[in-house]
């Protein structure tokens, strides 16, 4: 596993504001400027929390077709595949625990 992918997403899902913004984009893409009103953020705010998820890779920006000045923010799904293996890595080993706890507390509770 990738720790420095885990590590960079970590870390940019560690502020509020940016988890925010990810909420908003799981629904649709969205532009910064629906973004910032949406969040009451400043534009040079929510360009400070864009950069950085930009630069974990967790949301791409592109220029629409019909406008060259606009920017999409869009979140990149496969991006969150580390965070989701490692999550689900430390959850089998919890499960593995529990279920293991569990059955020796069901042995001595037999006796």
């Amino acid at each position: 596993m990738n720790g420095s992918g885990v590590d960079s997403t970590l870390a940019a899902l560690a502020d509020p504001t940016r988890r925010a913004v990810i909420d908003l984009l799981s629904k649709r893409p969205h532009r910064a400027g629906e973004l910032a009103g949406m969040l009451a953020l400043t534009p040079p705010a929510l360009s400070r929390h864009l950069r950085v998820l930009k630069k974990s890779g967790l949301v791409r920006d592109e220029e629409p077709a019909d406008d060259a000045r606009v920017r999409l923010y869009r979140l990149q799904p496969e991006a969150f595949g580390p965070l989701h293996d490692w999550v689900g890595a430390i959850s089998a080993l919890w499960t593995g625990q529990l279920e293991a706890f569990k059955a020796h507390a069901e042995r001595r509770g037999r006796r």
